[in-house]
């Protein structure tokens, strides 16, 4: 079943995430960036800027977002948005991003270019009237191919021009002409594109679903000696990218719907062959931030060092954010008071990623209560105190983190409030040796009184027989449930 337009919401602008736990440089839901939080915007943002790939919007998109969030970027930001916007085609975005650059206090106002604006109109509108006659065309001598080309264009056109629900419509009207594996898979690409684009997490498993299921169709016509073409094609490069793509799309998928070891799982297992999304939508410095994070918050040392550190495939992203490295490393040593201290220091580059910004707060939560459930296992008492400078955090702080780990059953242990100390619960292994033996003989004594209840009720003949014509397809003196309430007359 194909979604319709009207099934696509597009999410409203993201807004602040409030300050991290760990103590995230963040005034009044705005990032600070200082000396202790660098980031360089420039460096960042230059790798969002592909000549090759003009129609993508998302270093305009970033930019816009770093803007809103960050005052002490606030202007060169909206310059570089303005300066990326007057290369495409999108009129809207272009006004309403010069009125709030202007709107910015104490920066000197800019005047829209009106003559861009014009001519960006005019060429608009031509090229809408030209796409949409040559699909009515199409459409009357019903050429099918051309028709779904011509959709496809209609797509890419409302995307660049910032319309996305008049390019969702069209990317998915073109699925019904479709002839072949490849097609589908392109549309659900495109689809797909626009939908991250859009932070619409929640619809991109659908699509996800229906290229996945494609290019698993197009193996058995490759095999017979059919060519299904380019993206479909078994063992094809362009095969390897498509996988490659739908692999990003569902961890953020996981991501975003805050399932963050499905999310590490997915990320860590993809390989460098993103193809034209590599700079379009996303960088491997992202990827590396992304599925760290997200592993570091939901898995066991273990699995970090099996999937993450050991791992071929991810060790590239690895390299492209050095201080992600020096995180996992600092985790791995138990060095915990380093990971939270690096966390905080480059908080500012992970709260101005889009997609990241809202997981921030949560993803430094869970890391930090993983760092604090690690530390105490192999003790049975220590000093708050002493947690407490382990994790440079002040001691009312470490109480309060501690009580909620053990409200929440994650540390099985009291706290002496008077003395500061933290004590496991005693744990006696013949005390549950011996639980679980009894558990184990009134378990068998209900069974064994359950067959002897079976057993009368057959010897007394009160059993229901099946049908004349049914006989043979199951047993005759069988009972569903248990026992005709059985366990109710105990």
């Amino acid at each position: 079943m194909t979604s319709t337009p009207e099934d696509i919401e597009i999410p409203e602008a993201a807004s602040g995430a409030g300050p991290s736990v760990s103590t995230l440089k963040v005034t009044g839901g705005q990032v600070v960036v200082d000396e202790n939080h660098p980031f360089d915007l420039d460096a960042y943002l230059a790798s969002y800027t592909d000549l090759f790939f003009n129609e993508g919007r998302t270093a305009y998109l970033r930019a816009v977002f770093i803007a809103q969030r960050c005052p002490s970027l606030a202007q060169q930001a909206y310059q570089f948005a303005l300066a990326n916007l007057l290369q495409g085609t999108d009129v809207q975005s272009y006004i309403t991003t010069i009125s709030s650059y202007n709107a910015l206090p104490g920066v000197p106002q800019v005047p829209q270019d009106q003559a861009w604006i014009d001519k960006t109109s005019g060429n608009n509108t031509n090229e809408r009237a030209r796409l949409e006659v040559d699909l009515k065309n199409y459409s009357a001598n019903m050429i099918k191919e051309s028709v779904r080309l011509s959709h496809r264009e209609l797509g890419r056109y409302y995307h660049g021009t910032g319309d996305y629900a008049a390019a969702l419509r069209n990317h998915m009207k073109s699925r019904e002409f479709c002839t072949n594996a490849s097609h589908v898979v392109e549309m659900c690409i495109s689809v797909l594109e626009v939908l991250l684009e859009q932070q619409n997490y929640a619809h991109l498993s659908t699509y996800i679903y229906k290229a996945e299921t494609a290019l698993d169709a197009s193996q058995p016509n490759k095999a017979a000696g059919k060519s299904t073409g380019g993206a479909a094609g078994a063992g094809s490069p362009d095969r390897a990218k498509v996988q490659a793509k739908l692999e990003f799309a569902s961890a953020m998928s996981e991501m975003g719907a805050g399932r963050y070891d499905k999310a590490a799982y997915g990320f860590l297992k993809m390989k460098n062959d993103l193809g034209d999304w590599n700079g379009k939508v996303v960088t491997p410095s992202d990827i590396a931030i992304y599925g760290t994070l997200c592993a570091l918050a939901s898995l066991s040392r273990s699995a970090i060092k099996a999937a993450v550190l050991e791992s071929e495939t991810f060790g590239y992203y690895l390299e492209q954010e050095p201080y992600i490295r020096d995180i996992l490393d600092a985790y791995m040593g138990s060095k915990f008071k380093d990971v939270l201290l690096l966390m905080e220091r480059y908080s500012s580059r992970h709260s101005l990623d889009i997609h990241l910004a809202h997981h921030v707060p949560t993803l430094a939560q869970q890391i930090r209560n993983r760092a604090l459930v690690l530390y105490f296992q192999p003790f049975a008492t220590v000093h708050l105190e002493r947690m407490a400078a382990a994790f440079g955090m002040e001691l009312a702080d470490m109480e309060a983190n501690i009580v909620k780990l053990i409200e929440e059953g994650l540390i099985k242990a009291r706290i002496d409030s008077q003395n500061k100390i933290l004590r496991a619960k005693d744990h006696d292994p013949r005390v549950e040796l011996y639980n679980r033996a009894v558990a184990a003989g009134l378990e068998t004594e209900a069974s064994a009184r359950k067959v002897l209840w079976r057993m009368k009720l057959l010897q007394a003949d009160l059993i229901i027989k099946a049908p004349k014509g049914q006989r043979g397809e199951g047993r005759q003196d069988s009972f569903p449930g248990s026992l005709m309430g059985w366990d109710e007359l105990q």
